[in-house]
Parts: structure tokens; sequence; C-alpha cells
């Protein structure tokens, strides 16, 4: 069988550059609550679940907001950024685009919601789709990518995940997927079946085949 058998996809920092976006949302949160929330804040957020990020934003504010409603204004702030349109990180619109060529199936995997994710995975060649909102245990748990795997009738061992965050490279790794770390605001530290690249320009399939034999 060639591989991968599947592309599974990271949505927040991996192929769009939404991370602008959502720590813009959660600096507006801070200034409601005069509160101090600084870029070392933002990045440990980085690619968590919404839920997580929620109830840890809750807590932080001392907010007399639920975890639920603080996800809610988040996802409205980005989703209002978003209106203006999706700016790509390097290569990676190319690389999907490559491998639907390639007849290789290609699922999104991501923390946000599907009322962000879907208008985004409508521009891509995507067989699956699997949103924050939809999974019951978010990355790092493997949950997302095992759901991928399964819509995509693939097994996630055969499978190739591109990845930006800790979080997420985890969950990916512990579905048993071979993982491509592209660091954008955090660095992610080596790990099995796991390789790096500064970025996705220029990447080809071949690039990846041949970076992982």
């Amino acid at each position: 069988m060639t591989w991968p058998a599947a592309v599974l996809w990271d949505l927040d920092g991996t192929l769009a550059d939404t991370e602008p976006l959502w720590m813009a949302a959660e600096h507006a949160l801070a200034e409601r609550f005069g509160r101090v929330w600084t870029e070392e804040d933002a990045l440990a957020l980085i690619g968590s679940d919404l839920m997580t990020a929620g109830e840890h934003l809750r807590r932080h504010f001392d907010a007399d907001m639920t975890a639920a409603q603080i996800v809610d204004f988040l996802v409205q702030r980005v989703g209002a950024g978003l209106q203006d349109g999706v700016a790509w990180r390097p290569g990676a619109k190319e690389l999907v685009t490559a491998f639907a060529a390639a007849k290789v199936p290609q699922a999104l995997v991501t923390m946000s919601y599907a009322v962000l994710a879907e208008p985004i995975a409508r521009q891509l060649p995507f067989a699956a789709v699997v949103t924050g909102d939809a999974v019951s245990r978010g990355k790092p748990h493997p949950e997302p990518y095992l759901t991928a795997a399964a819509q995509l009738g693939v097994d996630a061992a055969a499978c190739l995940a591109i990845e930006d965050s800790v979080t997420g490279a985890a969950s990916a790794t512990a579905a048993g997927c071979e993982v491509l770390v592209v660091p954008h605001m955090v660095r992610v530290p080596d790990g099995p079946r796991r390789r790096t690249l500064p970025s996705l320009a220029g990447t080809t399939p071949d690039t990846l085949r041949t970076l992982f034999a």
C-alpha cells in the first residue's frame, strides 16, 4: 500500500494562520474583565481543546461566565476575523492540492468548532472533518485522530498527521500516526514516529515519503 494511507491535517497554525485571531479574542476577554493576559499565557493554550481552554480562562480571569460562554465568545470573535478571508500557512494549501492529485484521502482534524472549520474545509478537497465539538475528548487525547482515520476507513498507524503544537502532536502520536511537525508559534519536542520541517513551502508528497522512509 502506498504511504500514507491518508493525511490528517490540523487547522489552526498548521493549515491556516488563525492563531493571531484566537490570541486577539483572548486579549479582548482579558480587557473585558480588567485582567492581564500575556503572550506566554496565550502560547500555553495553543492546540488546546476549547472547553479546556475556556475553563482555564474562566479561572484565570475569575470570570462571571461559564467555560461554554467563554468558548462562544472566542468562537464569535475568531469567526468575525475570518470574514476577511483565510491566511494560509506557507505551502499548506499547495500540499493539500498535491496529495489530492495523488488520490490520497485527507481529513481536517481540529479543536476549532464546526462553525469555524467547515467553511475553511469546503475550500479544500477534504473527505472528512473532525472538529472539537464533535468529539468527547479533545487533543491531546487520540480520539480526534482515531475518529478521522475511522471516517476515512484507514488505519491511523498508516496515516500522516501534520501538526504545529505540542498538544496536537501528542494526540496524533497517541493515535499511532506518523507526525510531521511544522512549528509556528511554539516549539514541539522530538518524539517517536515524528519528523520536523521548518515550513511546508516547496514540500511535496514525495518529499515527505523520503523524509519518513
